[in-house]
């Protein structure tokens, strides 16, 4: 039952996922062809690939992107899944039953969630890490899926925005983890069990970022990429360069 605390999260998110209207149009960034050029009477199948551009988030980018990702819907509806499986697990068992319990059990999960966000921006702030989520610029169920699983550990960097491993995505839900146990339960809690929350919250910012791709990614990414009733493109370079 324990090892499903994080995996529900999960599972509820890909479901929602599934249900999001995946040709949803987005509103292009790139720049329109004007009226007489030669290009724009070109087959649609002979148009050469469209160009993304990486551009860093503004400091107020930033900012916007962290309330919307410490205090929205998403952190909010994690905390009261992953309190409604905690209270049918009865962890922890001192916390007990009932509506009290069920409330000291949200107020906790968010806790843990806000100081993970907290600590992933902050750590990416220090490593001059762009952390925020980018939806794929691709088709298709399975790539947009494996795009927002492998972005849980990845980041950009650089002007170019090259994506990479991060220190600060795979950091941030152990400090929230740690934090959990020894700040607020139970004394029998150790570092073994922070560890093991650890892994659950890694596995709900990966239902998090499924949950961006397929539904909403915040404000941020309204002007990210194409519609996906154009022709079928593949990743910018910037979300493909090792």
């Amino acid at each position: 039952m324990k090892r499903l605390r994080a995996g529900a999260l999960l599972i509820t998110m890909v479901g929602l996922g599934a249900l999001a209207p995946a040709g949803k149009a987005q509103i292009a960034r790139d720049e329109i062809l004007p009226a007489g050029d030669v290009a724009s009477l070109a087959p649609v199948a002979t148009q050469p690939q469209r160009n993304f551009t990486y551009t860093r988030p503004t400091e107020r980018t930033k900012l916007r992107s962290y309330f919307f990702d410490a205090f929205g819907p998403y952190p909010i509806a994690g905390a009261a899944i992953l309190a409604g499986i905690s209270q049918a697990d009865n962890t922890p068992p001192e916390w007990g039953q009932g509506a009290k319990a069920y409330g000291e059990r949200i107020g906790s999960d968010f806790g843990i969630a806000l100081v993970t966000t907290t600590t992933r921006y902050a750590l990416a702030e220090a490593f001059r890490e762009d952390t925020l989520y980018y939806r794929c610029d691709c088709n298709g169920m399975r790539r947009r899926l494996g795009h927002a699983v492998i972005s849980t550990v990845t980041a950009r960097r650089g002007v170019d925005g090259r994506r990479g491993f991060s220190l600060s995505a795979l950091l941030a839900p152990y400090a929230g983890s740690m934090t959990a146990v020894y700040g607020w339960y139970p004394g029998h809690y150790g570092t073994k069990d922070g560890f093991r929350m650890g892994n659950y919250a890694l596995l709900a910012f990966a239902g998090e970022n499924i949950a961006r791709e397929f539904i909403y990614g915040g404000s941020h990414t309204l002007f990210s990429h194409i519609g996906r009733s154009a022709a079928p493109s593949t990743d910018s370079a910037a979300n493909s360069t090792p």
